[in-house]
């Protein structure tokens, strides 16, 4: 009988690990997620101050262009 104990007692021991090494890959992803999102903010704000300088050099050519 205390073979089964020691035997239940192990597996337990076994699952409970697998479940923290599964929380410490969640946080890890959750890290990894937030710093891809503020990555993906950063490039958008950066998209759009190309943007904006595009379409000034654009009107800056049309001025150039239709003066």
């Amino acid at each position: 009988m205390e073979g089964a104990a020691g035997a239940e007692i192990d597996s337990l021991a076994r699952l409970e690990e697998r479940v923290l090494q599964a929380a410490g890959q969640v946080s890890a992803l959750r890290r990894e997620v937030a710093r891809l999102t503020e990555e993906v903010e950063s490039l958008r704000r950066e998209r759009q101050q190309v943007r904006d300088r595009i379409e000034k050099l654009l009107g800056k050519m049309e001025e150039l262009g239709g003066g």
